[in-house]
């Protein structure tokens, strides 16, 4: 991976680690699939009106769509109303990274080498530290809503290469017009129609800025750079940097709502920073080596 795609990379799971207090502030003020619903509608319109439909068969964007939407979204704003926190949420759902892994060795082939499994290896270590000092509240409902959503994101992953280099930002503003009928029928099933008015009504402007950099900044910047990211590399090489996510996620969480950073959330972030380190730099520096060696 070079250095520029690393940065995207970086910035990408950044805007998703701080992302998850945004979440809980728009939480506040929206019940979970009615806030999806209008996540995904701010992320399709009017963007579907200025950008042509990338080359990609129908099936697949409406695969994608519904996947990130309703499996991936649907579930972690449900989990995150009352039954885990934003930190440990940005912890749990890094099991995409294994899901993804795991999907691409099954149904693509892809092989995993010694150098990731050592980084693995490390930042399942640092992911460990944290979960054994967080003393947010987690409840079985929390954790097996937050996993099954992590298992929809890997499977969207799958869905994203499988549609190769196409445009990217295309590609998110038209699966995301598919994600919108299912959540607005299962809010208007679940949460009800006297309800979603109401808090359409009542909802803040922080709550609409929720939504909107939702839309914006983490679905059509976020997703569409990803994407176009692991239409370019192996799974194995892009996914583990979301392992970030929760680095960001507990350093914004301290920041807003003033949550204690000891040194034992140093030391994890130490940890899942060096074995992305391996997994995207060793690369490099075994062919710098080796040219060093060759001179």
């Amino acid at each position: 991976m070079s250095y520029s795609h690393l940065l995207l990379a970086l910035s990408v799971v950044f805007v998703w680690g701080t992302n998850f207090v945004v979440i809980r502030w728009g939480l506040d003020g929206l019940p979970p699939f009615l806030f999806a619903t209008l996540r995904f509608t701010f992320s399709a319109l009017p963007w579907l009106l200025f950008i042509r439909r990338p080359l990609v068969p129908w099936h697949k964007l409406a695969a994608f769509g519904v996947l990130l939407g309703v499996g991936m979204f649907a579930l972690l704003f449900l989990a995150m109303r009352a039954d885990i926190s934003p930190g440990l949420a940005s912890l749990v759902i890094q099991v995409q990274v294994f899901f993804t892994i795991g999907l691409s060795m099954l149904t693509l082939g892809e092989r995993v080498r010694g150098f990731q499994v050592t980084g693995l290896v490390l930042t399942v270590a640092g992911l460990a530290l944290i979960a054994a000092h967080l003393d947010a509240s987690l409840t079985a409902k929390g954790l097996a809503l937050v996993l099954g959503a992590a298992f929809f994101w890997a499977c969207a992953n799958m869905v994203a290469k499988a549609a190769g280099r196409v445009d990217m930002l295309g590609f998110m503003v038209w699966t995301s017009l598919f994600a919108v009928p299912p959540l607005f029928a299962l809010s208007y099933w679940l949460e009800g129609p006297q309800l979603m008015l109401l808090s359409v009504q009542q909802a803040s402007l922080g709550v609409w800025a929720s939504v909107l950099w939702q839309a914006v900044g983490n679905t059509l910047f976020g997703y569409g750079a990803w994407n176009w990211l692991l239409a370019r590399h192996p799974a194995a090489t892009v996914t583990p940097l979301a392992m970030l996510v929760p680095v960001f996620g507990i350093g914004a969480s301290a920041l807003s709502l003033g949550e204690p950073l000891p040194v034992w959330k140093l030391a994890a972030g130490a940890l899942v920073l060096c074995g992305l380190l391996v997994i995207v730099l060793w690369p490099r520096w075994r062919l710098a080596l080796s040219q060093r060696e060759a001179i």
